[in-house]
């Protein structure tokens, strides 16, 4: 399973989070403690909102912890909003289109988790693609297939209610498929502007999820980027849905049917 972070707020820099904490992102990618792999090592991403309404992405197949690149452009890039992940493959090949973030027009999203039996549904997700959106896909995840599918169900619009459809859509199919292994999710998107950050599971094992407000925003991550603050930290619910905008938080189920 991957490791990933999220934040919102006044512009700080990004190796505030992603370098800089005792448990940070690229700490977690040697030693991550709540996740099913200690090493997260498959190449990573960050995608961040400067002062243009597209954001900027980089992302590369090197370990976090060996890419110099990145320590470098994290000490020097100042952000209101931005995402960082690291990947723990779970078979697809190692690529930078295949690394999160993933981009979409002016927004955001990356994911951990995985689609059971994605193979066995593969092709019946991509012909459920509008021609626009199948041709913006560049890798071959199940994670880009999930963006897209919620793009094609109103993602932009409707956060949470397209995210729902989607997730209810891909259960559907498993189900007809036969597929007995879980869909498990955990997923940050953005528009520019809001972060919403969902967790769900079919088997109600859904990989973990926290938040926290500091002075300076609200940060949401797999897993704490401290060692010294945990009792700061709140896990998002199963099931559910934070929202974060302008400083303000707030928890929405994910009402399933």
């Amino acid at each position: 399973m991957c490791r990933f972070l999220a934040y919102a707020g006044s512009p700080i820099f990004l190796d505030t989070f992603i370098y800089s904490s005792s448990h940070s992102l690229v700490h977690q990618s040697l030693h991550a403690t709540e996740a099913k792999t200690v090493t997260n090592g498959d190449g990573f991403g960050i995608g961040w909102y400067g002062e243009r309404e597209e954001p900027g992405l980089y992302r590369e197949i090197l370990p976090a912890w060996s890419d110099d690149n990145l320590k470098s452009l994290t000490s020097q890039i100042r952000s209101r909003l931005h995402f960082g992940h690291v990947r723990a493959s779970t078979g697809t090949a190692l690529s930078r289109s295949n690394c999160h973030p993933f981009k979409f027009e002016h927004m955001l999203f990356m994911h951990n988790g995985q689609i059971g039996g994605f193979h066995q549904i593969k092709r019946e997700i991509e012909q459920l693609l509008p021609g626009a959106l199948y041709d913006a896909r560049s890798g071959a995840t199940d994670s880009e297939l999930i963006f897209l599918l919620a793009l094609s169900h109103g993602l932009k619009e409707q956060p949470i209610t397209a995210m729902t459809t989607t997730l209810e859509c891909l259960r559907e199919m498993m189900a007809r498929a036969g597929i007995s292994a879980p869909l498990r999710f955990t997923s940050c998107f953005t528009d520019g502007d809001g972060l919403w950050a969902y967790r769900w599971a079919s088997d109600e094992h859904a990989p973990s999820l926290y938040f926290r407000r500091s002075h300076d925003g609200v940060i949401v991550v797999s897993e704490p980027v401290d060692g010294g603050e945990e009792d700061n930290w709140h896990p998002v619910p199963q099931s559910s849905c934070l929202f974060v905008k302008d400083g303000q938080i707030e928890v929405r189920p994910l009402a399933m049917h």
